[in-house]
């Protein structure tokens, strides 16, 4: 026999329990009386689209963020648990890069210091502020950019990362294409490994490595749209298993890295000291404690794998749609006559660069970052006020396909606007980043260190691929770009051909 009084005075209690739950929420998800009067709000469910949605980033910004960013230049944007300003106006990101000391750099580690990624990343290089930046910077630049003058180690690299990619076209046949971007991965790891760390990881010689499968999970687990938004969830790990496994996966990477580091058999690089070398000497010195040591080492070795391997996920799909682009590059590589080029030569190649700057303007792999914080109340751009302790940042994506910044081709690939030699593209890369029409590597003061070796890596790379394959898209992929965090195409297929070299 039903209870009915038992029925009726369960449903008696839902709005006793209802209610204060969505007062706990809307105080959670209001936006504070003092936020900027003056800009659009984004709705709070933009932010949520990748608990039901799988659109791309791209998608997300041209349907919702576009039209009030290109009108208004700023925005209020919910992001790790707080409501935010955004902006992509040139003249706003100016004024915010040029004040360090009002629109401080602060991570995870100052955001969210409970938080998975911040347990990841610590207080390190990039996300410091004042003090510790300068100590920090003092210790890691000369690593982060010494140059490159013997392209021998990461050309070698790239042609084992082709053989590669051949051997795995040859097991699937003419009729699929090879997922790139495990292969990516690896050489992207190869490469940072030989020129940061000092050491040969061997991913690309030894797959499957826990370093390596490390990485694959701690990307899938750090953007996880419900933890990414509402970050106080991470303050529970007794209540959700997966985030004790998360903060357990984080503690693991950072314990192998730092036991991989100290098991290296010591080398000298023709190049100078690398960023491990400087960061274990201020370790014993004193100048560093173990935790700054091993954030700075982790993010390091994130920073330096995933942005080259990304942008070159990217450059398969830009080089695999557009053979045109392909083949002028090729032609301009062969024209070199020469297998083993030097860093001089691959320098020296106009086109090159300018396709690389080209696909970070498009695919930039950091395409929205939020991490500065606001040190007193202040007028963005001298119009906008913003209170203190609001965190405020920028889109890149959004930057770089403005047509008021760019032009009305602002979204098609046109290496070509870079210019014509290789000194009036590093005059144009020097004037559209001072004047924030360009911030693939930040601008000003906190402009990404590591910026020369990223380039020359690419370029390396570029010359091994397009001198020894051609590619196709596969014909059943559909471009899917990434929903959040970094930027470029999720599960790529290209059709590799060797050409008779």
């Amino acid at each position: 026999m039903i209870d009915w009084v038992t029925i009726f005075s369960w449903a008696r209690d839902i709005p006793v329990l209802l209610i204060p739950a969505l007062l706990i929420l809307y105080w959670y998800i209001r936006i504070p009386g003092n936020m900027p009067k003056n800009i659009p709000t984004v709705p709070i469910y933009i932010s949520l689209l990748g608990l039901w949605s799988d659109m791309g980033q791209d998608d997300i910004f041209d349907r919702w963020l576009r039209e009030p960013l290109e009108k208004h230049g700023a925005v209020k944007i919910w992001f790790a648990g707080r409501w935010n300003v955004l902006a992509t106006r040139p003249q706003f990101l100016v004024d915010m890069f040029r004040q360090e000391d009002v629109y401080a750099k602060a991570g995870s580690q100052k955001k969210i210091p409970w938080s998975v990624i911040a347990a990841l990343v610590g207080d390190n290089i990039i996300n410091a502020h004042g003090q510790n930046w300068k100590l920090y910077t003092s210790i890691m630049k000369a690593g982060l950019q010494r140059r490159i003058t013997d392209s021998a180690p990461l050309l070698e690299k790239s042609r084992l990362f082709v053989d590669i990619l051949v051997e795995e076209q040859k097991k699937l046949g003419i009729e699929k294409g090879v997922l790139v971007n495990p292969i990516i991965q690896r050489w992207a790891l190869s490469c940072m490994g030989i020129n940061f760390m000092n050491v040969d990881l061997e991913a690309l010689e030894r797959p499957g490595q826990r370093l390596e499968e490390l990485q694959t999970i701690i990307k899938k687990t750090l953007f996880k749209p419900l933890f990414f938004n509402f970050p106080d969830l991470d303050k529970y790990p007794g209540l959700f298993r997966q985030r004790k496994d998360a903060f357990a996966v984080m503690q693991e990477f950072g314990d192998l890295l730092v036991d991989t580091v100290r098991r290296r058999i010591q080398s000298t690089d023709q190049d100078g000291e690398q960023v491990v070398d400087y960061l274990d000497r201020a370790l014993k010195e004193g100048k560093i404690d173990e935790e700054q040591y091993r954030a700075n080492l982790k993010v390091t070795f994130l920073t330096a794998h995933e942005n080259a391997q990304q942008l070159l996920n990217s450059t398969f799909w830009v080089f695999g749609s557009n053979k045109a682009i392909q083949n002028k590059l090729r032609a301009e590589i062969l024209a070199t006559d020469t297998a083993n080029p030097s860093t001089e030569t691959i320098n020296s190649l106009p086109y090159l660069y300018s396709v690389i700057l080209e696909l970070l303007r498009l695919y930039p792999p950091v395409s929205q970052l939020i991490n500065r914080v606001t040190t007193s109340t202040c007028a963005l751009g001298g119009s906008i006020t913003i209170p203190n302790h609001t965190w405020v940042g920028w889109n890149a994506f959004g930057v770089h396909t403005d047509q008021s910044i760019w032009g009305p081709d602002a979204r098609e690939f046109k290496p070509e606007r870079w210019g014509s030699d290789v000194k009036s593209i590093q005059n144009a890369l020097r004037s559209k980043t001072t004047a924030c029409h360009f911030i693939a590597f930040n601008a000003h003061s906190r402009k990404c260190l590591g910026q020369g070796f990223a380039v020359l890596q690419m370029k390396i790379v570029l010359c091994e691929l397009v001198r020894r394959l051609e590619w196709d898209i596969d014909p059943g992929y559909e471009l899917k770009l990434t929903s959040g965090g970094i930027m470029a195409p999720l599960g790529l297929r290209a059709i590799v051909r060797e050409r008779q070299v």
